[in-house]
């Protein structure tokens, strides 16, 4: 779906039709999410492997948003959009292990386990385990889509990828990420889709998936067209709730214009939950 205008989403914005913004909230910072797997791993894993929870103080059950950082699997830190503040939704921010100094799929695993965490834990911080999306921009998009698309990941902790309540990367790879074919001598114009890349996952009883990128003519080698295949997929093997938006107007940096479309995609999939009981 190509967005003409943000019309609608500004309105919906303008008369709070998303979330509720009068509640009172929570920042819980640096809580560690795995424990050291060896001792030279020790030092690293303390620095990087924590988190933050976000979440209003006086209401429960509510759904969950765990975002990862863009950054190349090189750089970037843990952050909560200014978008997802005063929304009514807890929002549980992680850092994780960054290229060079490890490599993959390290990356992926310390994802896995920091959505292992949000399943186990969020329910003391006012969440739902059954109402947990997974988002992140660029390699954080890329993150969010592998965790829940290889299912081999969450099964380290005994946990079906399937439970999540969505994904909903903002201009991820869907092919190997570059960095990964870095890490294997591949250059950045060759797309490869193995057991690393998202389009090698593709099945029909995935979480609901919106897919969200910038303009195909402003957005980042091939981003548009690699998601889109993706999509199309996804469409081939029957998935019931995907849905592909291109923000006209902006690049790859397009978080501010799409944190009204996740919102609005955590809502409707509330929405649909709740009919169906």
């Amino acid at each position: 779906m190509k967005i003409q205008n943000l019309i609608l989403v500004f309105f919906f914005l303008i008369n709070g039709f998303l979330f509720s913004q009068d509640k009172e909230y929570v920042l819980k910072e640096d809580i560690s999410y795995r424990t050291q797997s060896s001792q030279n791993e020790d030092v690293y894993i303390k620095e990087r492997c924590k988190l933050d929870v976000y979440y209003p103080k006086d209401t429960t059950n509510v759904a969950t948003i765990v975002w990862f950082h863009g950054g190349g699997l090189e750089f970037g830190e843990k952050h909560i959009p200014e978008g997802l503040l005063n929304k009514g939704v807890a929002v549980v921010t992680v850092n994780y292990r960054m290229h060079p100094k490890v490599k993959h799929p390290v990356y992926i695993e310390d994802a896995a386990a920091a959505v292992a965490w949000t399943f186990n834990n969020i329910k003391k911080y006012n969440g739902d385990s059954n109402k947990i999306f997974v988002t992140g921009h660029s390699a954080g998009g890329y993150l969010a889509s592998m965790v829940g698309l290889d299912k081999s990941y969450l099964e380290e902790y005994n946990i079906d990828a399937n439970d999540l309540a969505g994904l909903i990367p903002f201009s991820g790879h869907t092919i190997t990420h570059f960095t990964i074919r870095k890490e294997n001598g591949i250059k950045g114009t060759q797309p490869i889709i193995d057991k690393y890349a998202p389009l090698f996952h593709v099945r029909k009883d995935a979480p609901p998936i919106l897919l969200i990128t910038g303009n195909r003519e402003k957005e980042l080698l091939g981003r548009y067209e690699e998601v889109a295949y993706f999509y199309r997929m996804m469409k081939v093997v029957e998935h019931p709730d995907i849905e592909l938006m291109e923000l006209d107007g902006y690049g790859h940096n397009m978080v501010y214009p799409a944190i009204p479309l996740l919102l609005n995609f955590i809502k409707e999939q509330q929405e649909t939950k709740k009919s169906h009981k």
